[in-house]
């Protein structure tokens, strides 16, 4: 039998990490098989938490997520369940030293006293290629951070004076519907696919400043359709749903791009609204322009996912249909070839 004491600050950081009813000490008992119990250390203030298990590697482990996990709250940060299934998977897979990198990466600070930073490792490297690169396309499943942490790059910045403006694009079509089934204007039509941009503005910069900088034009938020025939200069640009472009609009885009700029095309390749059979400019773009000085592409997986932990449960439901059903149509065809040959 093994054990392990890990020293807490206090019962309320105890009870914080434990989670609600225990949920959080029930999920690292469950993945590493061990016990972990709540104790007083003898001369000492504080709480302490005590690792029971057969194995000593587990122990360990199990020790070291709750280690970070104490490291994140002394940080200011929250712990939900998927922050807490993170921190289990990567100690569980032996790369607990690459959440070091997470650690003090704070991208900005929201009007509201939040601060703005990666969440997962794979987020930490879409953001270092951020940093090092002219244009990233960030591509993988909804709920991963793509556009939300390519905005805070963008509002980051503007605040240090780096750009002059930031530009919000996203091609205009969305689940089969186009503009001119809404009511109003033109600019009614286009406020709901360019929503998602709004909100990740408005919550960074506030509603005065955000207001203020629309007015100055220091933010432009508009239609793919609007950047033809445009250069970009000083500015960071951002297309959002890049997997609705067609190959003509997404070179069209990545043309607009002027002196001392910088473009960040995000999107889901599974969630494309195009018309059946039409190509996508994204998996297009990332097939041609992977490994060329400058362009970064940066692939999301699953365990990205910082949206509530259903998500990322379905995200892997669907990739098993989409694969299966795959399988089962080359299955088909090939016995249908194989009739065929006999006839």
């Amino acid at each position: 039998m093994a054990q392990q004491l890990v020293l807490m600050d206090s019962e309320q950081l105890t009870a914080i990490i434990f989670g609600t009813c225990d949920e959080n000490a029930k999920r690292i008992e469950e993945r590493f098989g061990v016990r972990i119990s709540n104790r007083h250390p003898d001369n000492s203030a504080g709480d302490a938490l005590l690792i029971d298990g057969e194995s000593k590697e587990n122990v360990e482990r199990a020790a070291c997520v709750l280690k970070y996990l104490k490291r994140m709250v002394d940080a200011g940060g929250s712990i939900s369940d998927q922050s807490v299934d993170y921190v289990i998977a990567m100690v569980a897979d032996g790369a607990e030293d690459e959440l070091d990198t997470l650690e003090d990466d704070v991208i900005c600070i929201t009007t509201r006293g939040k601060p703005i930073k990666p969440r997962t490792v794979g987020q930490k490297k879409y953001v270092d290629a951020i940093k090092k690169n002219t244009v990233v396309l960030g591509v993988g499943p909804a709920g991963t951070g793509k556009t939300f942490l390519a905005v805070a790059m963008a509002v980051d910045a503007l605040r240090a004076k780096q750009i002059n403006r930031i530009v919000l694009t996203r091609p205009a079509v969305e689940a089969g519907e186009k503009l001119g089934f809404l009511p109003g204007d033109l600019q009614n039509k286009i406020d709901p696919y360019l929503r998602p941009l709004n909100d990740a503005l408005f919550e960074m910069l506030g509603a005065e400043n955000y207001a203020r900088q629309l007015e100055k034009n220091a933010i432009e938020i508009a239609p793919l359709a609007y950047m033809r025939g445009r250069t970009l200069d000083d500015s960071f640009i951002i297309l959002d749903e890049a997997q609705n472009t067609t190959p003509e609009q997404m070179k069209m885009f990545l043309t607009r791009l002027g002196s001392n700029s910088k473009a960040v095309v995000t999107g889901d390749p599974s969630q494309t609204d195009l018309p059946f059979g039409k190509k996508s400019g994204l998996g297009v773009a990332v097939k041609i322009l992977r490994g060329i000085e400058g362009i970064a592409v940066h692939n999301f997986t699953e365990r990205d996912v910082v949206r509530h932990r259903l998500v990322q449960k379905i995200i892997l439901a669907y990739d098993k249909y989409e694969r299966e059903s795959a399988e089962a149509r080359i299955a088909y065809r090939a016995r249908k070839t194989e009739k065929g040959d006999h006839t």
